[in-house]
């Protein structure tokens, strides 16, 4: 078996102060992906460049404070791979790759556009700008999973309270037809979908930090693996974490049938 979890964290510093390596460390994941990390190669301790004993690679953004993913691995990939524009999102840190074998899983983290009507055309200057990467993708002929935080609900049941948030940021029509293409056109897989295409509360992954939204489960499902059909088909369990909060967003846990070739 092969476990992938996926974490935004809001802070890689806020949650290792509410305990996410424990829990982390407690699920024994082959591989561990990390979005909006928040912080700079400087601001890394030990223990985060060598979490639970796992090998950690980081593509932290230019600007102090913002964005930057990861990857935790506890086999050493034979590839490590930052960035995929050489420009404007590269410098946010949004994109990093590692291979293993023929398996390749990315830590992806799509602009958010709720900030300023700026931030919304910088979001879709990147799906433009994606859409290629994910053509260019799949012609590999290679496994592979983009797990993170897509800031795109894709349909209805994917957020509470769809009929209002049509003309906000994150449900627009233009970025879940966008979504849409990704799996119709490209043939990418919504794991989690694949295997609960029923779920509605039980499948959200971030909760606004106003109101009562946490307490009364007003969520949206915007963290996503996605995956080759081929990698996708083995995925037998999938879970959102809410038993303990390490961030405004939950970890995405999935089993896949594939394991990881020893080196």
């Amino acid at each position: 078996m092969l476990r992938i979890i996926s974490l935004n964290l809001n802070g890689i510093r806020s949650a290792w102060s509410k305990n996410v390596l424990p829990w982390l460390a407690a699920q024994q994941a082959d591989i561990v992906c990390l979005q909006e990390l928040k912080a700079q190669a400087a601001d890394l301790t030990p223990e985060m460049l060598a979490p639970d004993g796992m090998q950690a690679f980081y593509h932290c953004a230019e600007k102090k404070g913002y964005s930057g993913v990861g990857i935790w691995s506890r086999q050493l990939p034979e590839r490590v791979v930052e960035g995929f524009d050489g420009g404007e999102f590269d410098a946010e840190g949004r994109y990093l790759r590692v291979d293993f074998g023929n398996l390749s899983v990315i830590s992806l983290y799509l602009p958010s556009g709720s900030s300023s009507p700026e931030r919304q055309e910088a979001k879709f200057r990147f799906l433009a700008a994606f859409f290629p990467q994910m053509q260019a993708l799949r012609a590999e002929g290679r496994e592979i999973v983009l797990c993170g935080d897509w800031n795109i609900a894709h349909q209805e049941i994917d957020l509470k309270n769809w009929k209002s948030n049509q003309k906000n940021s994150g449900f627009l029509p233009e970025e879940r037809a966008w979504l849409s293409r990704v799996f119709d056109e490209l043939g990418w897989v919504d794991v989690y979908r694949r295997l609960y295409p029923e779920a509605t509360g039980d499948a959200y992954t971030w909760w606004s930090n106003r109101g009562q939204a946490w307490a009364k489960n007003v969520g949206w499902r915007i963290d996503y693996q996605i995956a080759t059909p081929g990698l996708a088909a083995t995925a037998v369990a999938a879970s959102v974490y809410k038993a303990q909060r390490f961030s405004d967003h939950a970890p995405l846990s999935v089993d896949y049938g594939f394991p990881l070739d020893p080196k």
